[in-house]
């Protein structure tokens, strides 16, 4: 059954489609409205509900063209002005800090075998999720409607681990985030199946702050292999904690945001209301 929550992240995601589709033509708020059913004034309190702010301002933390338009007539790099909006600080929020353990060899090569994982369902502002856990951490989270195809997609990762649906402490930690409760933050653990390179990269990630991007060169150089950005972009595709390890923060040096594992609508949302969440 569909819940409320799942309507209005779709309402909000099919408005943020036809955002980007026609942004040349800068339609309003009422145009918006019409195009996901709902009356001017609900798709504000909506809009302001879900992301923080308005929709005129959430417009601008989202725009593709805004950021190329920075780059080219400041010759910043994209990293430093990442969709520049005017805001001054971000100390009302912690950078995400995260524990990593990478899993022993015995247990990536075994596909999980002997690990023992606990999962559990939640919503988020950006539609249902799995999220789930072993005695060491949180080991896999992605986005996903039908629970079903959730658990599958999480026993494909953990072919010969044994399942258990429950909610546990290394699970509402990180779950904690979606709710602006930032105190947990360095209680979240992450046990992660990966190679040293996948590690290396996604500990990477964690360095990017919140509200800002980076480009696939810039990671390859902080971990030591400038000549990497493609090893690095298909190692980015495989991180296995969405939202957490911050894959979406990672984009093309044209501005461009190419792909996501979860949705590029889902990435362009995430990065503005991430946007809109320091400016608060």
């Amino acid at each position: 059954m569909e819940t409320q929550a799942n309507i209005n992240y779709g309402r909000i995601a099919k408005a943020i489609d036809y955002i980007k589709g026609n942004f040349k033509l800068q339609p309003n708020v009422d145009e918006v409205a019409q195009r996901i059913d709902v009356s001017p004034s609900h798709f504000k309190r909506l809009f302001t509900e879900w992301a923080g702010t308005s929709p005129k301002r959430f417009l601008q933390y989202i725009s593709v063209e805004h950021a190329k338009k920075i780059l080219k007539e400041e010759q910043a790099t994209l990293f430093d002005t990442a969709f520049e909006t005017g805001l001054s600080s971000t100390s009302r929020l912690h950078d995400l800090f995260v524990n990593i353990e990478g899993m022993t060899p015995a247990e990536y090569k075994n596909g999980g075998k002997n690990l023992h994982i606990n999962y559990s369902f939640a919503e988020s502002p950006f539609g249902s999720l799995i999220v789930a856990s072993t005695h060491k951490g949180v080991c896999y989270m992605a986005f996903e409607d039908n629970e079903e195809k959730a658990l599958s997609n999480l026993a494909a990762k953990f072919p010969n681990a044994e399942f258990q649906r429950k909610l546990d402490l290394f699970q509402q930690n990180a779950l904690f985030i979606f709710q602006n409760d930032w105190s947990k933050l360095n209680e979240i653990k992450l046990h992660l199946k990966g190679t040293d390179f996948q590690l290396k990269v996604w500990e990477s990630l964690l360095k990017i702050p919140l509200g800002r991007l980076s480009t696939y060169g810039n990671i390859a150089e902080q971990i030591g292999n400038p000549n990497a950005s493609r090893a690095v972009g298909t190692a980015i595709g495989c991180n296995p904690i969405a939202f957490l390890i911050p894959c979406h923060r990672v984009i093309q040096a044209s501005g461009k945001f190419a792909g996501y594992h979860w949705g590029t609508t889902r990435k362009t949302a995430i990065i503005g209301w991430e946007q809109a969440k320091i400016n608060l």
